[in-house]
């Protein structure tokens, strides 16, 4: 095979298969008889939940999904208990897996235009960029640079290449300590680009990427096996800033369609009101008045 063309019948058995080996006969109402030598459901379970034959679901986990239809796909995603975006990622697998009628152009990333900079500009008490699929930091507002500093910073990040939250997350040690709840920021770093893989799957340097990571970071080989689909995300963020200490964030990321091609994410990081992260983000915001105000946002 192709190194620059994905195994879309690998990822998706490897998806399916995952995913039935977290569910149990208790968890979708069938009955258990004997002990089992793997763990989760049987593929004739899936077949049974999903109103299909053993024979077909069995072709159906080792890849042959090209011309199943949205309605027995949605029966299987409802078999397995997929999230929405368990299942948006199915489908997009699906969708890649079809025979395509003409060459797949690469995706090419757009610039941003400067009304969505002007938008970053005017968050001056939350912190605000714009990220591609690959967690390339395309843009930014200045307390957005002030309080990614470390990833900026990072000798991770290639000398002329965009910051990247993912290769700061699994290739400076540094993230272990910027990141209090690292664990989770890697299993959603990795989740993140599964999904975009679904999404893109024609993307080379997203593919490029995904080869460095695995190569360089076991943490990241671990959690790229697992599976794991996250499209939308927010929450609360820890993090230890050298320059103000110890902040708990709100973050809440939002899709920002440029372009027919290309959807980029806009992430908003802001403090609770009357907090104490609310005040280390003014002083953060204070010193990052003296800095740069923002990048030229040209696409990679």
């Amino acid at each position: 095979m192709d190194q620059h063309r994905p195994d879309h019948r690998a990822q998706i058995r490897d998806f399916l298969a995952t995913r039935r080996a977290k569910l149990t006969p208790e968890q979708v109402g069938l009955p258990t008889s004997g002990r089992r030598r793997v763990p989760g459901l049987r593929r004739e379970e899936v077949a049974v939940l999903a109103g299909v034959s053993t024979e077909w679901y069995t072709r159906l986990e080792k890849g042959h999904i090209s011309g199943v239809s949205e309605e027995v796909l949605d029966a299987v995603a409802q078999a397995l208990r997929l999230t929405q975006d368990e299942r948006t990622y199915l489908f997009n697998l699906a969708h890649a897996a079809r025979p395509a009628r003409r060459a797949s152009s690469r995706r090419k990333d757009v610039q941003v235009p400067p009304r969505v900079q002007w938008l970053l500009d005017s968050m001056t008490m939350s912190a605000a960029f714009v990220r591609n699929g690959r967690q390339d930091l395309v843009t930014y507002n200045a307390l957005a640079r002030a309080l990614l500093a470390p990833v900026f910073d990072s000798p991770a990040i290639p000398r002329h290449g965009h910051a990247n939250i993912a290769r700061y997350v699994f290739l400076d040690p540094g993230s272990q300590r910027f990141y209090v709840d690292w664990d989770e920021a890697a299993v959603i770093s990795a989740a993140l680009l599964r999904a975009e893989a679904g999404r893109e799957p024609h993307d080379r340097a997203l593919r490029d990427l995904v080869g460095e990571l695995s190569t360089l970071s076991t943490e990241f080989r671990s959690q790229w096996a697992v599976h794991d689909v996250r499209i939308r995300h927010d929450g609360t963020k820890r993090l230890w800033h050298p320059q103000v200490g110890d902040l708990e964030l709100t973050y809440q990321s939002l899709d920002l369609p440029i372009s027919n091609r290309t959807v980029y994410g806009l992430t908003i990081y802001t403090a609770e009101p009357g907090s104490t992260s609310e005040e280390r983000l003014k002083l953060l915001a204070s010193l990052a008045a003296t800095q740069p105000a923002h990048p030229t946002s040209q696409p990679r």
